[in-house]
């Protein structure tokens, strides 16, 4: 029987590289989470904490044109930081952190979970492709979600500051630009990693949530407790790992590390090399689970 027979089509498409099988897993991921209409409350109590800087910024500009004495609105900005430097956006990184976990635990489980649970991963992995491809489409649909909560935020309100001044801010604080891009890839790179590690091992969403509360809240309040509380060395401050990209994003914004409170902090370079650990180790357990998968070719 011929193949026109059994209504089989040849395939009329251009025959790609294994390596650009990197997007259609990351875009197949994001549309899974985009879907969920739980995500898109969660993106908009994300942007609660963007419009309080996008209007205060306004409000400040306006009050400009007011007839009050310059000491207040100097005041003013120093006080609520709203006054175009690192702080600023170190601050605005600061506050979105507790959104982005709460995002992510959700997309967890549903980017990489359930590939595990129900069998996804071995349909992925049985077509010619690695497991580098697999693991970087999904690192890349992870790194889209923490991006539009944080770095992409940051630039518009960087542009803004900037519309409302004057053109010189974007000519004297171009190293701005590459300090919010900095801080958004140090915590693209953690976060990713450590969120498909975990949703590799948990799965499920439920003990994903647990896990992921646990790290990002239980350590960090652990942490606080040992040093500030029993006096115990500073570097056990270390386990915080949000802490960790507070002060390496900190360093990209050049802003001084003592400005963070409470005080006193380890140093830049022992969280640096925290993360740079605990992102080698995500990587490598991520590897030999995606390696143990059984996979008819």
């Amino acid at each position: 029987m011929g193949p026109s027979l059994l209504h089989y089509r040849p395939w009329r498409g251009q025959l790609r590289d294994p390596a650009w099988s990197v997007w259609p897993i990351a875009r197949v991921g994001l549309g899974i989470v985009l879907r969920r209409k739980l995500f898109w409350g969660l993106y908009a109590l994300a942007l609660l904490f963007f419009l309080m800087f996008f209007f205060g910024q306004y409000l400040l500009a306006y009050a400009d044109t007011m007839d009050l004495p310059p000491i207040i609105l100097q005041q003013a900005r120093g006080g609520l930081h709203l006054d175009g430097t690192g702080t600023m956006y170190r601050n605005f990184f600061r506050f979105q952190g507790s959104m982005v976990v709460i995002v992510l635990a959700l997309a967890g489980s549903v980017l990489m979970g359930n590939d595990f649970q129900f069998g996804s991963l071995p349909f992925y992995l049985s077509k010619p492709l690695s497991p580098q491809h697999y693991l970087a489409g999904k690192f890349l649909a992870v790194a889209v979600l923490v991006n539009l909560v944080t770095t992409l935020p940051a630039l518009i309100l960087f542009a803004q500051y900037g519309l409302l001044t004057s053109w010189d801010y974007f000519l004297d604080n171009a190293d701005l630009v590459a300090g919010i891009v900095a801080y958004g890839l140090v915590l693209t790179a953690c976060l990713s990693l450590l969120l498909l590690a975990m949703a590799g091992w948990l799965r499920r969403t439920i003990p994903l949530i647990m896990a992921w509360t646990t790290l990002f809240f239980f350590l960090r309040q652990l942490a606080f407790a040992l040093v500030y509380i029993l006096g115990y060395d500073v570097r056990w401050r270390l386990i915080d790992l949000w802490n960790n990209t507070l002060l390496v994003g900190t360093a990209c914004l050049g802003v001084p590390r003592d400005s963070i409170r409470p005080l006193p902090q380890p140093e830049t370079y022992e969280a640096a090399l925290v993360l740079g650990a605990v992102c080698t180790v995500c990587l490598i357990y991520l590897n030999l689970r995606i390696r143990a998968v059984e996979i008819v070719r």
